[in-house]
């Protein structure tokens, strides 16, 4: 059957600001990217995007930021998004401002935070990267905090708060927070997130943190909304059933879901023509979303999908954070816990 292509949507934030439902993912698998990173934003503008979702620690700030500002589209018109870096919670200001100096922008849309705090950049030490490596930023040698040690993310969180009274950003949120650290972060806040940046796919659905979200009037942009390489949703029946009938890729399938359940997705491609069908999405009914629901009951896969070397599955840590810090209901391995 034809697809029914709709227009993407925008979702409004807490704060009044309207947020295109699909953006731009510009993690590259690694720090840097350079200019990859901004041939790709770049294209992606010129193909209709205009939600933008960068990091301080991507390494290609000032590549995104020349990507808008060569685009020829107003700057009003785009969406843009970038992070605190884990490193910075001890100084919030100085590294917003940097963040800003490198874009080369007068403000930003949306500011998160991440929920980890480290006292120094210790990406060396988990990538194996030399000294003499680019990547290497000279700080990278250090501990990471646990969560009651100062500063803390409640503590982040407001000193981020005082980044609206400069004007030069027009809304701040959190990355990776669960119901329980919003739990703690929420009462001492002045300001709600106007987002939450997690983890969001098939495989992790997340329907009590979406619920909570909502609930608390917090939008969810989901990160990895394909999965990865290996990503098991492009051989699941399932899915695979529903891209045939509506003569979509898989791809299609995932974002259109992720978009119709009330969250935004920010898939990367540098590849044009993926860039292009990651834009287009159709009307799934609700046969569609039920099936797609349930994918994650399948055997084997209730589960995180990332690989990286800040995630230690034998002692199930994150950035030295065990699953039950973070408050995700995952065991080492990075499954769900039933």
């Amino acid at each position: 059957m034809s697809p029914q292509q709709i227009d993407v949507p925008h979702f409004t934030l807490n704060t009044g600001a309207k947020l295109p439902a699909v953006g731009l993912g510009c993690w590259m698998g690694y720090p840097g990217g350079g200019e990859d990173c901004e041939n790709m934003a770049k294209t992606a503008i010129k193909l209709g995007y205009r939600h933008i979702d960068t990091a301080a620690g991507y390494g290609n700030e000032e590549h995104v930021g020349k990507a808008i500002r060569e685009s020829g589209v107003p700057r009003s018109e785009i969406f843009l998004v970038t992070k605190l870096n884990n490193k910075d919670h001890g100084r919030v200001a100085e590294a917003f401002q940097e963040s800003l100096d490198r874009l080369g922008c007068e403000y930003i849309d949306l500011y998160l935070m991440p929920k980890i705090q480290m006292d120094a950049w210790i990406l060396r030490t988990r990538l194996k990267i030399q000294a003499t490596d680019p990547r290497h930023d000279g700080s990278c040698e250090g501990k990471i905090l646990t969560p009651d040690q100062s500063p803390t993310y409640v503590e982040t969180w407001q000193a981020m708060e005082k980044l609206l009274d400069t004007g030069k950003v027009k809304a701040i949120g959190v990355s990776n927070f669960s119901i329980k650290t919003l739990e703690v972060l929420l009462p001492q806040a002045k300001v709600v997130p106007a987002a939450n940046q997690v983890q969001l796919h098939p495989c992790l659905p997340s329907f009590d943190l979406l619920a909570y979200c909502a609930e608390k009037g917090i939008h969810v942009t989901a990160y990895t909304p394909l999965g990865r390489k290996d990503s098991p949703f492009f051989s699941d029946d399932t899915i695979k059933s529903i891209s045939e009938k509506h003569e979509i890729t898989v791809a299609q399938v995932l974002l259109s879901w992720g978009v119709q359940r009330g969250t935004s997705v920010i898939p990367k491609s540098v590849q044009e023509e993926r860039l292009k069908s990651n834009f287009t999405l159709v009307k799934l009914d609700d046969e569609d979303m039920q099936a797609i629901d349930n994918v994650h009951k399948k055997p084997g896969l209730h589960r995180q999908l990332l690989v990286s070397p800040i995630i230690d599955t034998v002692n199930g840590t994150v950035w030295g954070w065990t699953h039950e810090q973070l408050g995700w209901n995952l065991d080492n391995a990075g499954y769900w816990k039933s």
